[in-house]
């Protein structure tokens, strides 16, 4: 066989393996590496790349992003500022039709800028909004979906781990892909905000619920308590990033210092929660470190294989305009979304359309902001849309089936491919602020 049969054959494999339960880095590194031995045939140069893949993830400095951001989301999400920031917003949205919904958007929006992750924000607000929402009559569809659809925030809006992974597979600033999270993340938001009023106006049956009228306010001191510590913790990450005070490892490092005193302050944190979140930033941090170390050797697979190189041929040749290019691109995400973790597509997608991307002049750090709105997607769709997944074990709710959550969260999948297609069309929204 040609390399670039078996380079083809390799990425098969790889998805095989991972849609049949293979844990992600063994089969992208176990592949990866047999695929360079059969290629070469030579087994020394094999182990040789894999050192070299190894040596580069452990010594790149900002990989130091990973623990101190995932240490400061944990410490966030144990000191109760999830539920803070959505007790505010439940007040000031109450009064409106799917005002919850609402609130628990810009909630998630809020928290997604000091946690980065999907999980911890599906897991959150589920326990959070969902009852409340149930309480007052809203459609447990409607309830369920918009804690799935705005639970995507926290891969988008910075600090995000899947734009951290981006960024070491792309070699581009993690500082720069933060920034470049902002402005998508708050339409992204925004765009939630209006699918809701929609629906409440056009499709009332879908949406359920009642107007509270006799919503009791908080006093500017209670909003102050409730809201000052998230926002001083964006001020400090995000502002610190942008300002070009802090690098993205100095932001992490202040942001994760803030976050413990914080938690210390509010007396959320004891020695026990203080180790068990040591130990659950250990865990995450070797997991992500395993997967750059293992796409590191499948880009270099690659590369002997020929493949990018293969398809960026195939594509010149065939004379396609930028738009049927993103189309392709957005469609070959949404597919592999079914059946993949956002993780597991940035890793096996983004090497083969890089090389593509940089002969056609695009610009890396808005293609990144594509490609992780594009898979997170998947998110929400079926069979393996993970957030459903952890709305349902987390709900605990027989009346709630896993079909519900999926219905529900549709009409969300759906506002996020349109955010998707105007950001293709208007690159100036993702790199404004850099």
């Amino acid at each position: 066989m040609t390399p670039i049969e078996i380079g083809l054959i390799s990425v098969i494999a790889i998805v095989f393996l991972i849609y049949a339960g293979v844990y992600i880095p063994i089969a992208l590194g176990v592949v990866s590496f047999v695929s360079i031995w059969l290629m070469r045939d030579n087994f020394t140069l094999a182990l040789n790349l894999l050192k070299i893949a190894v040596g580069d993830s452990a010594m790149e400095y900002s990989f130091a992003t990973i623990p101190l951001f995932t240490f400061m989301g944990l410490i966030v999400s144990k000191a109760g500022l999830g539920r803070d920031i959505y007790e505010v917003m439940t007040m000031r949205f109450r009064k409106v039709k799917g005002g919850i919904g609402m609130a628990t958007v810009g909630a998630n929006a809020v928290f997604a800028a000091v946690t980065g992750s999907s999980i911890a924000s599906a897991s959150v607000f589920t326990k959070v909004s969902v009852p409340q929402m149930i309480a007052q009559d809203y459609n447990p569809r409607f309830a369920v979906g918009v804690v799935a659809g705005s639970s995507v925030l926290g891969m988008i809006i910075p600090p995000s781990a899947m734009l951290i992974i981006y960024s070491f597979v792309a070699e581009q600033s993690v500082g720069d892909m933060f920034l470049a999270g902002v402005i998508p993340g708050i339409m992204l938001a925004v765009a939630y905000v209006g699918a809701i009023w929609a629906m409440g106006c056009y499709t009332p049956n879908f949406v359920g619920g009642r107007v509270v009228e006799d919503t009791e306010w908080m006093n500017p001191g209670e909003i102050a308590s409730k809201t000052l510590p998230t926002v001083g913790l964006i001020i400090i990450v995000l502002g610190g990033i942008y300002t070009g005070w802090l690098t993205a490892v100095e932001a992490g490092a202040a942001g994760a210092m803030v976050a413990l005193i914080i938690a210390l302050v509010r007396r959320s944190m004891d020695a026990r929660t203080f180790w068990d979140a040591l130990l659950e930033t250990g865990h995450i941090t070797a997991a992500i470190l395993f997967l750059i170390t293992a796409a590191s050797i499948y880009s270099r697979m690659l590369g002997l294989a020929g493949l990018p190189n293969q398809l960026q041929d195939l594509l010149a040749g065939s004379e396609a305009s930028f738009w049927a290019i993103m189309l392709l691109y957005v469609l070959l995400m949404l597919f592999l979304g079914t059946l993949l973790d956002t993780a597991s597509i940035i890793l096996i997608v983004v090497p083969l359309f890089l090389p593509l991307a940089e002969a056609l002049d695009m610009s890396l750090i808005w293609f990144g902001i594509i490609t992780v709105v594009g898979a997170e997607i998947g998110l929400l769709t079926p069979p393996l849309g993970i957030s459903c997944f952890v709305i349902k074990s987390t709900l605990n709710d027989d009346r709630i089936s896993l079909k519900d959550v999926f219905m529900g969260a549709l009409p969300f999948a759906f506002v996020m491919l349109i955010v998707l297609f105007i950001l293709i069309e208007f690159p100036i929204l993702s790199l404004a602020l850099i």
